[in-house]
This record gives structure tokens, C-alpha cells and sequence, in this order.
């Protein structure tokens, strides 16, 4: 068995620990990045990258982000279309919000995308990068953390878990225990010649009764193809006993919304299954020794199921922290706390607002009515765009103003 030793080791490949690694490298810190699978790998996802990852990418790099841009593998998305159980439509515009020129999202699947942050992983000397290495133990030491696998044993002072919703060291070292009733259970499915594409392709979240609290989502791709899918709490799927994927399969089949749109569209791939542990509930998110990134620390958006953006911003957080503790290699859990805060303060505000949402969606007037007024009300319009984009919430919860535009504005 082969040792290595490394002052910081990050767990997980995917966006939240491969931003976590760039952003390391960027300030000149080394690390050490574990990756159970090999890539290019799967990971069943919606795909979409909302304008707070376009944000991080150009954060990280202006490069990185160019060359993505100009990759076949995405398609640019102008927004995102909410449909109410009522099936009016909410157009939110990505870039609502900002003064210059609008900042554009992207849908790209997470076997490409991942891919692509992985050679920019790959292409830089100050991260040791080793796949097919699934962590089989951690062992809290005198001095950090012991990971063994089949083939390494890694000693490490500092250890980041950004190794996905079903992460074993989060649940067995930082007591981050499945809640239904704050976990969703998702199905995806790739499709081809899906009809009534937008043609900026905005992104489609419908709110149907059939799923409430959840909701059947659409999402364009590259070559003409589609994500498509559906996404319900856990709690709420076992109290209504639904079998997602014939409920999914016969919405597609005979909903009067879809049924023309899919019927000439073909399936590829196969229906597959993943768990969305949600921040519709604050976590810790460090202690002593290690930092939780990205689904790990259960940070995906409870209303949209958006976790991608989620986890690359908390990477770069864990960075920031790394490197504010490094001269003093302070990595005890007081001196890591700063990480939940910065955490919180960048995503605490947005998750309430979607916790908010989600609790609206148990009354299907409720949300019919929030629709019904964002489309009369540019401020409750702008607040909703501030959940995919990289503008500061915080203000404006706490201008006594928005709440007054908000109820009596209806400029459009």
C-alpha cells in the first residue's frame, strides 16, 4: 500500500471539489484532489449551470470560462421559465439584474462539464489529482485525518468533503443525517426531438399538480436533446406512495401540455435515479480538521434543485478559508467556522427565499398567486433572479423599501 502525506486533501472531483482545488492552486497552495471513479464519468444531474457558475468560472479565470463558452459542449441559456399549477408562464431573464450586459447561463451535461474542469485540474502542477481511488475508511488521527483505500494510505492535516449527497465522512464524522422532509428524490432522462423549445433555450421548471411540492423540469442541450425530469421530497413521495417513474413516463405520455411535445421524441439512455440532500435547513458545515463542500453539506436550492452553483461557491469558500488559516495552520474548528459563515452569508439568504417557495407549493393558489404578481412586479421579479445570479440578496431583504415595492409596484 502506497503512502502519501498532504497537508490538504480534498474528497470528490465534481464541480464543488474541483473549483475548491483551482481556486487552492490559484492562490499557489498545493493539494491533493481523490476521485472514486475515472473520468469522463456520469452524474445524474439537471445539467444546468445557472448564471452564479458563470460568475465562478470567471472568478477562477476569464480564460477557463472563454473556452467553455466556445466548447460545443453546452448550449447558452438566456433564463428560466416557472409554469404555476394554473400553467402561466413566469419568464425570468438571466442578467435581470445587472446594469452592463446580461450574464448568460449554460446547460451542459455534467459527463462534459465535469470533464472539462477536470483537464484544467489535470493541467496544473499544484494539484495531485488521483482517480479510481474510492476512500474506503477515514480515521480522525492526532493530526488530522487517515483515508485508506485499496491501493493508498493518505494522511492529510486538512481534509475537504466534497465527495456528493451520499458522502459516508459527512454522516459518520460530521453527524449530517438524510431528513426526508429536507431531501429530494430526483429522475433524469435524456430525450431527443422534444418539440416548443425555447429558442434562447431558457431552462423549464412546471409546477404541476401532479408533483406539488415538487416539479417536472426540461431542460435544453447541445444536438438537439433535452433533460428531462422530475424532482419530489422524499417525505412527500413515501406519505403519497408515488412511483415517480410511471408517474413521469405517463405525465410525458398524456399530460395535455406534453403529450405533442414528446410524441415523436425518443429516449436515451434509460431513466436513472439520484437523492438531493436540500438546504432547507442550515447544517455545520466544518469542525475540527474538515470543511463539507457542495451536496456533502447539503447545500442544493430547495426550490429548484440547483446544486452545481451552490457547490462551487462553497469551494471557493473553502478555499478562502484554507488560505485565511494557512500562515497560522490553524485548522481547528474555531478557526474553521469562518467557512459556514462566509458560506451562509453568500447562500443563507437565497436558500430561505427558496424554502419559502417550496412551502408555497403546498398551496397551489399560493404560488398561482406569486407568479400571477412577479409577472406585474419587477421587484418580486429581480428578487427571484438574484437565486441564479451572483447579486446580493442580503440588501435587498433588509431595505424596508422592498417590501413596499414589492406589495404595491406593479411596474413591469
Amino acid at each position: 500500500m502506497q503512502k502519501i502525506s498532504s497537508k490538504i486533501t480534498i474528497l470528490g472531483a465534481g464541480p464543488g471539489g474541483a473549483t475548491t482545488a483551482l481556486f487552492l492552486a490559484k492562490a499557489g497552495v498545493p493539494c491533493l484532489l481523490l476521485e472514486k471513479e475515472t473520468f469522463p464519468r456520469d452524474k445524474v444531474c439537471g445539467d444546468a449551470l445557472s448564471a452564479k457558475c458563470v460568475d465562478i468560472l470567471r472568478k477562477l479565470d476569464t480564460g477557463i470560462l472563454t473556452d467553455f463558452a466556445n466548447s460545443d459542449i453546452q448550449v447558452e441559456s438566456a433564463g428560466i421559465n416557472f409554469i404555476a399549477p394554473s400553467l402561466e408562464v413566469l419568464k425570468l431573464s438571466f442578467g435581470l439584474n445587472t446594469s452592463k450586459s446580461k450574464v448568460a447561463g449554460f446547460i451542459s451535461k455534467r459527463i462534459h462539464f465535469d470533464h472539462f474542469l477536470i483537464q484544467q485540474v489535470k493541467s496544473n502542477s499544484l494539484i495531485q489529482f488521483i482517480e479510481n481511488c474510492g476512500v474506503k475508511e477515514v480515521q480522525a488521527s492526532e493530526n488530522g485525518w487517515i483515508l485508506k483505500s485499496s491501493e493508498y494510505e493518505i494522511e492529510t492535516e486538512l481534509l475537504i468533503d466534497a465527495s456528493g449527497a451520499h458522502s459516508p465522512f459527512a454522516r459518520h464524522h460530521a453527524g449530517i443525517l438524510k431528513e426526508d422532509q429536507h431531501y429530494s428524490v430526483g429522475l433524469r432522462a435524456y430525450y431527443k426531438n422534444v418539440k416548443g423549445m425555447d429558442s434562447h433555450n431558457y431552462i423549464e421548471l412546471h409546477f404541476l399538480k401532479e408533483f406539488l411540492p415538487g416539479y417536472f423540469w426540461i431542460f435544453p442541450l447541445p444536438n438537439g436533446e433535452a433533460n428531462v425530469g422530475v424532482g419530489v421530497r422524499s417525505d412527500v413521495v413515501k406519505r403519497k406512495k408515488m412511483n415517480l417513474k410511471n408517474e413521469m413516463l405517463d405525465l410525458i405520455a398524456n399530460h395535455p401540455a406534453f403529450k405533442e411535445r414528446f410524441a415523436d421524441a425518443e429516449m436515451v439512455g434509460g431513466l436513472k435515479g439520484f437523492g438531493l440532500p436540500l438546504g432547507s435547513k442550515q447544517r455545520p458545515l466544518s469542525g475540527n480538521r474538515y470543511m463539507l463542500v457542495g451536496d456533502a453539506g447539503s447545500l442544493i436550492d430547495p426550490f429548484t434543485g440547483e446544486g452545481i452553483s451552490n457547490a462551487m461557491i462553497s469551494g471557493m469558500k473553502a478555499a478562502e478559508t484554507v488560505i485565511a488559516n494557512l500562515p497560522l495552520n490553524k485548522f481547528d474548528a474555531t478557526s474553521l467556522s469562518i467557512y459556514d459563515k462566509s458560506v451562509y452569508r453568500r447562500l443563507g439568504p437565497e436558500l430561505k427565499l427558496s424554502t419559502r417557495f417550496l412551502q408555497a407549493l403546498n398551496y397551489p393558489w399560493l404560488f398561482n398567486f406569486v407568479v400571477r404578481k412577479a409577472n406585474k412586479n419587477r421587484t418580486l421579479r429581480e428578487t427571484m433572479c438574484c437565486m441564479f445570479e451572483s447579486v446580493d440578496l442580503r440588501k435587498k431583504l433588509k431595505n424596508p423599501m422592498f417590501y413596499v415595492r414589492f406589495l404595491f409596484n406593479s411596474n413591469r
